[in-house]
């Protein structure tokens, strides 16, 4: 089993060490509703060193890039992120992806689950195209800092100005020596940034950081995959594996806006066939009556039959609600739709409502 650079910090920590995606990683310190909610009030620490972190260098990287991807990279602009996807030939999603631009080289941020299958596949397309690829992901750790207080908290404590970074843009350059990546991004629904550092270098970066928050009266807690997943569903954000597979396609997916279909990538001609034919089934959230919880897998009901099943479902600990997110048919995806949920055989009422569950205050 791999271990994250932070695996003794953790254990320190208290962390309840889990195996995810084949590393070691922590699910929870105290309790996952605990960290959940100091996540949405205050700042959060999660470990997300497991993701693989790959380069991209030579003259045909960013040609390269946009074939594999959705979206448009090369109208990025050094500085910039880009969420997409890369995908097979008939559309099936082989990972979402964040794609960020250096002056030199580009950086994908990819699952864990996925980074063998995605070094594999991109072997596999690079003939014709003069590109370097360099895994750095056990050469590195990466941490989310996550929550209303993150940005403000850490503009207080580094000696770069984070608080002018915009959504989803970057800073990366060297402190005391030491190869920084910051990102405005992150994945719980609220501001905050992700962080990439030498691995050696991680663990008493973090911990220094951490006690000079405390010190500053904001302290930054660390939270696990728990509140990491209950927190990415509230604000309706996909999960590969769950919302996102190779079983079916970005559209379906409803992540129409992380296609760009005036480009030709691998997979945009099933795409277009997809958008002209009409979606068959959609994504789509739900809220449930009663105090069952819905899990991956349980069918979803209409008028005595099944149209769909259940990708995703928690207690929301910020609604107070059961909530869900499912693939269903799409005549059974209208906002205000009732349906029913098979758990453990016996039927919950549920119905369809619009996507994000949850959004962050501004300001």
């Amino acid at each position: 089993m791999l271990q994250s650079p932070l695996s003794g910090f953790h254990r320190d920590a208290g962390g309840r060490m889990v195996e995810f995606a084949g590393w070691e990683m922590p699910l929870m310190y105290t309790s996952i509703v605990e960290e959940h909610h100091w996540t949405r009030q205050h700042a959060s620490l999660f470990d997300v060193s497991h993701m693989g972190r790959v380069e991209f260098r030579g003259p045909d990287a960013e040609r390269f890039l946009e074939r594999l991807n959705t979206r448009n990279i090369g109208s990025a602009a050094p500085g910039m992120c880009r969420y997409s996807h890369m995908c097979r030939p008939d559309g099936g999603v082989l990972d979402d992806v964040i794609v960020s631009r250096f002056e030199d080289r580009y950086l994908v941020v990819c699952n864990a689950s996925n980074r063998e299958k995605l070094l594999w596949w991109w072997d596999q397309q690079r003939d014709g195209y003069d590109v370097e690829i360099r895994d750095r992901t056990f050469e590195t750790a990466m941490v989310a800092i996550q929550g209303p207080e993150a940005v403000e908290t850490l503009a207080r404590l580094l000696p770069i100005p984070i608080g002018d970074l915009k959504r989803y843009r970057f800073q990366a350059g060297n402190v005391m020596g030491t190869e920084y990546f910051v990102a405005r991004s992150g994945y719980t629904g609220e501001d905050g940034v992700e962080v990439i550092l030498p691995a050696p270098l991680a663990p008493l970066a973090l911990r220094t950081l951490l006690e000079r928050a405390r010190e500053l009266g904001r302290p930054v807690k660390p939270a696990g995959l728990g509140a990491r997943d209950t927190l990415r569903l509230e604000a309706g954000m996909p999960l590969y594996g769950h919302e996102l597979t190779e079983e079916w396609d970005s559209l379906t997916a409803g992540q129409a806006w992380a296609v760009d279909l005036s480009k030709d990538f691998i997979g945009a001609e099933a795409l277009r066939k997809i958008q002209a034919e009409g979606l068959r089934r959609q994504i789509v959230g739900l809220e449930l009556e009663g105090r069952r919880i819905a899990r991956q897998g349980a069918e979803v009901w209409r008028d005595g039959r099944p149209v769909g099943a259940v990708t995703s479902g928690t207690q929301s600990p910020t609604l107070g609600k059961n909530i869900a997110m499912a693939l269903v048919e799409s005549s059974s995806a209208a906002a205000g739709t009732r349906l029913e949920v098979d758990i453990r055989g016996s039927r919950a009422t549920a119905t369809v409502v619009p996507l994000p569950f949850y959004r962050a205050k501004k300001g």
